[in-house]
């Protein structure tokens, strides 16, 4: 989208100038001038031609009447100006630093004779040695005088927030793609701040804290934003990391700056980013909490609840992690209108695609709307960097347009990893590697409820020798029990097609069958999914807030309901093998004749197993 420009200032008042700012010349500088012209002055300015010669060629002129004058210039020196008609000029000689100039036989009578013991540049020289260190002390004390200020205009600053004042004005509903229910939720925020008096004069209230959750890259920061776009009101924007410092106090005063600063500028937005740095919940973990941190969550919650409704301040924050936050922020009077973020849908995908590709050169081959269907599971950010790698393949090869070939190899790299041509395998290895991933996509093209096959390869990317690459056809919100089972299934192609036609195995499958028994004890223990134990769950999914995810396991079930829920996960993963077993045995010959394929080009479209196998069948 073309950027808008804004020439005023967000806060009300004058632009701010662009005249520069004028820099303070450094007292380092004029030590520096001085020191420069010190020098100069001990530098002789003249420069002559002199010829140097034994003392004797000088004493033999002086006798034979050659010298205009003799200059004794120094203790050792002595210099001779020979008269017009004898051609040189000057002679220059050294002699004995205690002889006199008489004791060579030299007389007045003979020529002119001058004494000269000052050396040029040595009144200069004088002055420097004496003033310079004085000099340097004045610099010093300036110096230390200069960092003990700045020390203490830091000291004095460091409560304050270091919120920035963002120009959101760029930003508009238009220019975020899908999310419209999020959308309908904030207008009601829009038009609060834009005209408050109509809320106010029926004694309505709007929320004073809205909290955007949702996966990373989702555009909860973006969306943030264009609310404060929307209403043209200035936005405050601080990472929650921010507050915290190791000093006791520092993080609750900026937080009472902070909204300080939003008051003055009301109507205003605060917006907090990674609200559980400091919002998590309070007594909590082991060995007790940060105090510095719980004093700052603290302060939060008084500022949000002194709020009137006069103040026009609106606090957002966004977070990955609302299951952590502290009760007392998600409680009515504060944080109390959650907005969910969730991935884009196809339709939404599509839009991303089209805002990211804006300024790209797309080529006519381009399909937005297949590119959305082959990125299911993709957020906002994921499809941007999709749309970024793909002009990067197209700048690479030297091209001015982006194909949709470019785009297919963006959403396998980001998806995948990129190839790892150095990584080369021996031909056993390619063997093996081609009939496992043989196993999984011929399982995988068969079972009626897997994901369809979109491309098979024996090319390294990331840790894997080779992948097998399966396309949902829609967005899928439920999951039934015969499908995980049909999944688990597809897993394990992999390591009984090593079984059957290989005649033993590998460690290729231990990725397989660490996903495969995740799925089956999330089965069991989760979703309810299990005949034996019925609907319930097992384990309290409830982690440390402070020590991380699954650090710390609550069992609420005996030994014995463990040793069956054990049994159960095994059972599962058995039936899904004896699935597994059936297809591949049935189908042996097309998954030779896949492997030698794969063996020969390295890559198959998914569209081969159709000409493969054009009538799969449901295994038993």
């Amino acid at each position: 989208m073309p950027k808008k420009t804004n020439e005023t200032n967000p806060l009300g008042g004058p632009p701010p100038s662009t005249q520069p700012p004028r820099r303070r010349v450094s007292l380092w500088f004029w030590l520096f001038l001085a020191l420069l012209t010190a020098l100069a002055f001990m530098v002789p300015t003249d420069v002559e031609d002199v010829e140097q010669v034994p003392l004797s060629t000088i004493i033999q002129d002086v006798k034979e009447g050659k010298v205009a004058q003799l200059t004794v210039k120094s203790d050792t020196t002595v210099r001779a100006e020979l008269k017009n008609e004898f051609g040189q000029q000057l002679l220059e000689a050294e002699k004995e630093p205690a002889a006199s100039i008489y004791d060579y036989g030299i007389t007045a009578d003979q020529t002119n004779i001058k004494i000269d013991n000052n050396t040029k540049g040595s009144i200069a020289l004088s002055v420097f040695l004496n003033f310079m260190p004085v000099l340097l002390l004045i610099g010093f004390i300036y110096f230390i005088a200069r960092q003990s200020s700045a020390q203490n205009a830091r000291a004095m600053s460091f409560g304050r927030s270091n919120a920035k004042l963002a120009n959101a004005s760029l930003i508009k509903f238009k220019d975020v793609a899908g999310l419209k229910e999020a959308k309908v939720e904030l207008m009601e925020i829009v038009e609060f701040l834009r005209s408050p008096k109509k809320f106010t004069d029926i004694g309505a209230e709007i929320p004073k804290g809205v909290i955007l959750t949702g996966p990373p890259g989702t555009g909860k920061t973006l969306l943030a934003k264009a609310v404060a776009g929307e209403a043209s009101v200035p936005f405050f924007t601080i990472s929650a990391s921010e507050f915290v410092e190791m000093f006791v106090g520092v993080g609750a005063s900026r937080v009472r700056d902070l909204f300080t600063q939003a008051k003055r500028h009301s109507p205003a937005i605060i917006f907090i980013d990674e609200l559980d740095a400091i919002g998590r919940q309070r007594g909590a973990g082991l060995g007790g909490s940060h105090d510095e941190r719980e004093q700052t969550l603290n302060q939060i919650l008084v500022e949000m609840d002194g709020f009137g409704t006069d103040t026009h301040v609106i606090i957002m924050a966004a977070t990955n992690r609302p299951d952590i936050l502290d009760p007392a922020l998600l409680r009515p009077g504060r944080f109390d209108r959650r907005i969910v973020i969730d991935e884009p849908t196809r339709s939404e995908r599509e839009e991303v695609l089209r805002i990211h590709t804006f300024n790209k050169p797309l080529g006519k081959d381009v399909d937005l709307d297949k590119i959305a269907a082959q990125t299911a599971g993709f957020s906002g950010a994921d499809l941007k960097n999709v749309a970024n790698e793909a002009a990067i393949l197209t700048a690479r090869d030297n091209r001015h347009e982006i194909t949709q070939a470019d785009f297919h190899d963006a959403v396998e790299k980001v998806l995948m990893g990129p190839e790892r041509s150095a990584r080369m395998l021996n031909d056993e290895e390619k063997k093996i590697t081609a009939y496992h991933e043989a196993g999984h996509a011929i399982t995988g093209h068969v079972l009626p409820l897997a994901d369809p096959i979109h491309k098979v390869s024996i090319i390294s990317r990331g840790q894997a020798l080779g992948v097998t690459w399966s396309l949902p056809t829609e967005d899928r919100h439920l999951s039934s029990r015969t499908k995980y089972l049909q999944e688990i299934s597809v897993l394990l192609g992999g390591r009984v097609s090593e079984e059957l036609f290989m005649k033993d195995i590998t460690t290729g499958a231990s990725n397989d069958l660490k996903r495969a028994t995740q799925l089956a004890r999330a089965m069991v223990t989760q979703l309810g999914m299990s005949a034996k134990l019925g609907e319930r769950t097992f384990g309290d999914t409830d982690e440390m807030i402070f020590l991380g995810r699954e650090i710390h396991e609550q069992r609420n079930y005996s030994e014995e309901m463990a040793r069956d829920i054990d049994t159960e996960v095994a059972a599962i993963i058995a039936t899904a093998k004896k699935t597994t077993q059936t297809v591949l045995k049935k189908y042996h010959q097309q998954l030779a004749k896949l492997a030698a394929k794969l063996l020969l080009e390295e890559s198959v479209e998914g569209s081969y197993l159709d000409t493969l196998i054009p009538l799969p069948q449901v295994a038993s």
